[in-house]
């Protein structure tokens, strides 16, 4: 299957790895759904991302709200059309499963407006909304499928900006070494009149060798 997908396109390659889950073991199963998500997610931001790249000076909220309206064009699902079309996803409906996330998209992005301008790109809400949106499908929950949607955003974009924040974190932290690193080793290169080694600025760090070396990189 692996030359196969190097051949494809990765709207084709979605709709080859969706036949390729069914009847596999479950190890083969959630490699194929984890590589399947991930082109899913490349094709449903790729325009997107084009677009707010060349909008840069455009607020976040006027760019979700261009987009909002866009999706109005495009019929909402009904609690009972929801119902039927979980049904027949359950016995494999790739049309039903396609018109159930196009039908509940607006739906599912309406839940991410509080999350906006708070560290994490628009677009990367949206693709996380949206992968929410179809994980949800491809379970097939028929009762409760509105209000579960929306407990499952809202839980997974707290995850995103925290993980988004911890991220930010980290790199300034790593940035503020990589700044002492550097001002200690000018420092200790006018008192000794040569590059100090790994070793002695380890020990005037007060850090191992290999943290050093860490930092270094």
């Amino acid at each position: 299957m692996a030359n196969k997908l190097y051949q494809m396109t990765p709207k084709e390659i979605v709709g080859e790895l969706d036949k390729y889950i069914i009847g596999q073991d479950e190890a083969k199963k959630s490699v194929a759904i984890a590589l399947r998500n991930r082109y899913r997610r490349s094709l449903l931001s790729e325009e997107m991302r084009e677009e707010m790249e060349q909008n840069t000076e455009t607020g976040a909220e006027d760019i979700y709200q261009v987009y909002m309206e866009e999706l109005a064009l495009i019929p909402p699902c009904t609690e009972e059309e929801n119902r039927e079309l979980l049904r027949k996803v359950k016995s494999g409906d790739r049309e039903a499963k396609n018109r159930l996330g196009e039908g509940n998209l607006k739906k599912a992005l309406f839940f991410i407006q509080d999350y906006l301008n708070r560290g994490v790109p628009m677009a990367d809400l949206i693709q996380e909304a949206s992968m929410e949106l179809m994980g949800l499908a491809d379970e097939g929950f028929q009762e409760g499928f509105e209000k579960l949607l929306e407990s499952r955003i809202h839980v997974r974009m707290e995850e995103v900006i925290r993980d988004q924040k911890a991220e930010m974190d980290l790199e300034e932290e790593m940035l503020a070494r990589v700044n002492v690193l550097q001002e200690v080793s000018k420092r200790m290169a006018e008192e000794l009149g040569r590059e100090a080694s790994l070793k002695e600025l380890a020990e005037r760090m007060k850090m191992t060798e290999e943290d050093i070396r860490e930092i270094m990189k």
